[in-house]
């Protein structure tokens, strides 16, 4: 597997329906600096393995659901640079494994399974310590990399990988699943800019509360950070066609469509519905005439495998 990683590319979106409301549309690939661990969870990840490996361990232990984009990345990155991995699943264990956790075990992840009740105990002591006891000294990530080495990571996806460029949008929008990746744009951010986030989960304004929760803990850790004062940010709770992993024919059929038309391949989790939602904001007029977006593609590709028979149904229209 190549170490390699590439800069994310920047590309325009000549659609007719920003060119309507007056707006210059671009797209941020993070999909690219990598085949396997890339997108936003390469930023999540990336000061975590920098600590496990100071802090001499060997093992990597982390949360996620069956089809998550943090276990596929946690597991290619662990055996990337010489980690040993435990994903910890939940729900019960279903054979034959899907895609996501076929691939997780390929790359030398032991999975273990907790159920539903047992999981959402995941971010206490006693959990905690449980894990410890069976699995002896490992360096525990929480699911989707949501901590404090994750906010780090994500004030460099606008800051450092686009050093020059990224000053010159005006609003930059990102899909939402724990706010991680939005508190550490936030704080990268200029005076003038704001960031925008689409939450993929139903009633998502309950995160408003944890970006708050997020900044302050950052700000107040010995953490470095760009800013000491984030940008100002909304988020928009209005494309979540369901909730966390729900799909409708609109939004695949859109999908299709919008990669036909601009060559850039959609995830149906996170990006499909932050798209979408951008593009109907763009018809309603919520933008300003001549503003500038940036919209930030963060991966997860892997995760449409698990909806291929729809999308194959959707790819012969």
């Amino acid at each position: 597997m190549s170490l390699t990683f590439i800069a994310p590319p920047l590309q325009q979106i000549n659609s007719e329906i920003a060119r309507r409301a007056g707006v210059d549309l671009y797209v941020l690939r993070l999909d690219l600096m990598h085949p396997l661990v890339n997108g936003n969870k390469w930023f999540k990840l990336k000061y975590n393995l920098l600590e496990a490996k100071e802090k001499n361990f060997t093992t990597l232990l982390t949360f996620g659901g069956a089809y998550s984009n943090h276990i596929y990345a946690t597991a290619a990155a662990g055996n990337l640079f010489g980690f040993r991995t435990i994903g910890v699943i939940r729900g019960e264990e279903r054979l034959p494994l899907n895609p996501t956790l076929s691939f997780a075990v390929q790359q030398g992840m032991q999975l273990v399974y907790l159920n539903r009740e047992m999981y959402r105990q995941r971010n206490t002591p006693a959990l905690e310590e449980y894990l410890q006891q069976r699995f002896g000294e490992v360096f525990i990530i929480p699911e989707g990399g949501s901590n404090l080495n994750g906010v780090r990571g994500c004030t460099e996806i606008i800051a450092d990988a686009m050093p020059t460029a990224g000053y010159a949008f005006d609003r930059i929008c990102v899909a939402c699943g724990t706010a991680t990746t939005l508190a550490g744009i936030a704080l990268s951010l200029h005076e003038g800019q704001r960031a925008i986030a689409f939450p993929v989960l139903k009633n998502g304004a309950f995160l408003a509360q944890e970006i708050e929760s997020l900044l302050k803990n950052y700000l107040t850790s010995d953490l470095p950070t760009p800013s000491n004062s984030p940008a100002s940010w909304e988020l928009v709770c209005d494309y979540h066609f369901g909730g966390y992993a729900k799909v409708n024919d609109e939004l695949i059929l859109f999908g299709q469509q919008f990669t036909q038309e601009h060559g850039i391949p959609l995830d149906y989790v996170y990006t499909a519905k932050m798209f979408y939602g951008v593009m109907d904001l763009l018809q309603q007029g919520f933008f300003c005439k001549g503003d500038s977006l940036l919209l930030v593609h963060t991966g997860g590709l892997q995760g449409n495998v698990g909806m291929e028979e729809r999308l194959q149904r959707f790819s012969k229209i």
